[in-house]
């Protein structure tokens, strides 16, 4: 026991923060922690859990036009948004208990309010205080808006769970994760949906192949991306609204959606009176051990601008807690992060992309596969899949694995365990697929391809087509 109210103070009751308070308290450590909107924080209120329910409920639309040729004889569908709120509410009501349960069931305090530093060692509450060995700061981020003239008459993703009613026109503005995965979800549910990005691909940082081939794809659905396109103002009209770009061009919509990233969630913690550094990007600087320059206060996640997704946040808050109070350092490993954008179709990547492996390594081969998926032999829908491998030449050694298509998150998750193992492509070459089913192109791409999947026959794949290097 210590002289101070509490052994450690978290900030924030996300997905880090509350793994990182029952895990503490777990281990006889007296915790308390703050939160001043709801427990769970982004991911399980207006993120991924919201998404995913909402992208589950998009995809009905294709299953629809898919019947058909199956055999199924349908009346015409229709969608009503209230209920599906309605179901998205009671379900997220059900996870903000079970935070509250995991939180209380381990001893950790709850405390409702904004929190801020008043020094290293002192955390206030609305009117109370309490005096901490160590504070952590796990806050998430915010949707960022860029200050432009009409940026009062937009919204961003955190409203998009909330709508009260769905518009018949939307315009997305990004290119990122939140930005196509919302251009499906809306798309899907009937919303004639426009992106528009100022950059010349979709999805920055993503391997190339994988971002021409979702645009491509999305576009064939009859979603309107426009590229190349900034947008410097937004203005209402009798009609609804117009965002402006170019010279005298403009959009017109219902809703424009700002979708252009989002920033550390600093605002009203009290840092620059007690001088906790921050980085150029306004996210709180910490070094490898999640300590920021006051040696008493921890940050860690979004907040701490680090890879934003919420396992890796958790996985941090599970790594600070052995290392301060588990007496095991296990850092996390950020080498070949998994990750899915649940666009439709879905895309799920881990590893090198094939630009970024050319730069580390003077022999790479691409493997490639591009196909119609066997549903749709019999759906009649015009999609695709994509499938992608890069590997060391000289080493045998799989460095990236890329895909676009249905159940992409689902697949990608044990071929991360196989890239993180070290597996090789004759490992992949010897492994027994299972048919039938897309995932086994994987173990059956046997020689290299060119760069550009347009390259790439509908139903080749590169245990086809001719070795290209």
């Amino acid at each position: 026991m210590t002289d101070y109210d509490v052994d450690l103070f978290v900030i924030g009751a996300g997905s880090a923060g509350v793994r990182a308070a029952r895990m503490a308290a777990g281990l006889g450590v007296r915790v308390a922690i703050a939160e001043n909107r709801y427990l769970g924080g982004t991911c399980v209120n207006v993120g991924c859990v919201p998404k995913k329910l909402f992208v589950y409920a998009a995809h009905f639309q294709e299953d629809f036009a898919a019947a058909p040729g199956f055999g199924w004889s349908l009346g015409t569908p229709k969608f009503d948004w209230s209920v599906l709120l309605a179901h998205k509410d009671r379900e997220i009501q059900r996870l903000q208990k079970i935070y509250a349960g995991l939180l209380e069931n381990t001893g950790v305090q709850i405390i409702n309010g904004q929190a801020s530093l008043v020094d290293a060692h002192t955390v206030r509450v609305g009117e109370q205080t309490f005096s901490c060995e160590r504070i952590l700061i796990a806050t998430g981020a915010w949707p960022a808006i860029p200050d432009i003239p009409g940026r009062e008459l937009v919204v961003s993703s955190n409203e998009m769970f909330a709508l009260p009613a769905l518009p018949k026109r939307v315009l997305i503005v990004g290119g990122g994760y939140i930005a196509v995965e919302f251009a499906g979800i809306l798309h899907g549910l009937g919303v004639a949906t426009t992106l528009c990005y100022r950059g010349d691909r979709l999805l920055r940082g993503f391997d190339n192949d994988i971002r021409d081939f979702l645009a491509e794809e999305m576009r064939k659905q009859g979603i309107d991306i426009r590229l190349n396109t900034d947008i410097s103002r937004i203005s209402q009209t009798a009609d609804g609204l117009l965002a402006h770009f170019g010279e005298n061009q403009a959009i017109a919509a219902d809703l424009v959606l700002y979708a252009t990233g989002r920033t550390a969630n600093t605002a009203g913690l009290g840092l620059e009176a007690v001088g906790v550094a921050l980085t150029d990007k306004g996210a709180i600087q910490i070094n490898p051990a999640y300590q920021t320059n006051i040696p008493s206060i921890y940050a860690l996640g979004d907040v701490a601008n680090s890879f934003n997704l919420t396992p890796v946040a958790t996985a941090e808050a599970t790594a600070l807690v052995n290392q301060l109070y588990g007496h095991s350092a296990s850092p996390v490993d950020y080498d070949h992060i998994p990750t899915a954008v649940f666009s439709q179709p879905n895309i799920g990547t881990v590893g090198l992309t094939e630009a970024a492996a050319r730069k580390r390594y003077p022999d790479i081969d691409v493997y490639k596969s591009v196909f119609t998926p066997m549903k749709h032999t019999l759906s009649g829908l015009n999609q695709k899949t994509l499938m992608k491998l890069v590997v060391e030449r000289s080493t045998d050694k799989v460095l990236g694995v890329h895909m676009v298509g249905a159940d992409a998150g689902e697949i990608i998750q044990g071929m991360a365990i196989a890239i993180r193992a070290g597996a090789s492509k004759a490992v992949f070459d010897s492994t027994i697929g299972i048919h039938p089913t897309a995932a086994e192109e994987f173990v059956t791409m046997r020689k290299p391809v060119a760069s550009g999947f347009a390259g790439l026959p509908d139903g080749e794949s590169s245990k086809t087509t001719k070795n290209a290097n």
